[in-house]
């Protein structure tokens, strides 16, 4: 009998924070950063100060979605050398530790290369509750979801403001746990212009399907957290942790950094 997946628990958790009228708190960390014991101590940190649900990142050589902040994280944990093995250590332990969901959020070719299979029997064992992926064509995506599905774990498509609305519901109808919406800050405008893009794909992304939608707009603070937690079901957040780690003269500044803001973005998503 093979280990099954946390994909209800996910659902669980998003449904309470739901049932309180209010956004998730969904934080971001690159595993193996800065070490993988590290990683595994800010996860813990960031789930005591109020993250509901986790993504940890498998490190990847050309993170073409990611900005500078996690591409450096990035480096770090592979310079580190880092492994898919260590990726599922983070997940264990992690869980162990906090009973939170963990996902993890990787580009396709990694699992293509170790064999899809394997990674979900071993994410599953981990105690994962599923998989963000990025770059993976939804049309692309029927061998990956078979094996995901038969060991419990969620499938998280992202979809993003360029998306039309045929294409979302053809992405939303294949996902599971919930949808990504991706409205990357760095693309031209002003904050309130990309606000108003997240909304609008948003709203759009729920007249295609019951999924919760968990926004990642580059939210750093408490204010932002509660703009986005005005309109998605979650917020998500990975920059601003990995940026504290980044610049902490020594891992426990970094730890008590990761644990403060996930308190102020803890009480920004809970704001009426």
């Amino acid at each position: 009998m093979s280990a099954n997946g946390n994909i209800e628990l996910l659902g669980a958790t998003l449904a309470k924070a739901k049932s309180e009228d209010r956004a998730a708190l969904v934080a971001y960390l690159p595993a193996g950063f800065p070490t993988v014991d590290g990683g595994i101590e800010a996860v813990k940190a960031i789930v005591a100060g109020g993250a509901d649900v986790i993504e940890i990142g498998l490190p990847h050589s050309d993170p073409v979605l990611d900005g500078p902040v996690i591409q450096t994280a990035d480096d770090i944990a592979l310079r580190g050398g880092v492994k898919i093995a260590d990726v599922m250590r983070t997940v264990r332990e992690a869980y162990e530790a906090t009973g939170a969901p963990i996902l993890v959020m990787t580009y396709w070719n990694p699992i293509d290369r170790y064999g899809v299979e394997r990674f979900t029997a071993e994410l599953a064992a981990a105690g994962g509750a599923g998989c963000i992926l990025p770059d993976l064509p939804v049309q692309e995506s029927a061998l990956w979801r078979e094996h995901a599905a038969e060991h419990g774990l969620a499938t998280v498509f992202v979809v993003a403001p360029s998306s039309r609305d045929a294409r979302l519901a053809t992405i939303t109808a294949a996902g599971s746990g919930f949808v990504y919406a991706a409205s990357l800050m760095g693309v031209t405008g002003t904050r309130e212009s990309v606000g108003d893009q997240a909304q609008d794909l948003v709203r759009r992304t729920r007249a295609t399907t019951d999924l919760p939608v968990c926004v990642g707009l580059g939210v750093s603070n408490a204010a932002q957290a509660a703009q986005v937690a005005g309109f998605a079901d979650g917020v998500i957040v990975g920059s601003a942790f990995v940026k504290l780690l980044l610049d902490a003269p020594d891992l426990e500044t970094g730890l008590e950094g990761v644990r403060a803001l996930a308190g102020e973005l803890a009480e920004g998503v809970r704001r009426s």
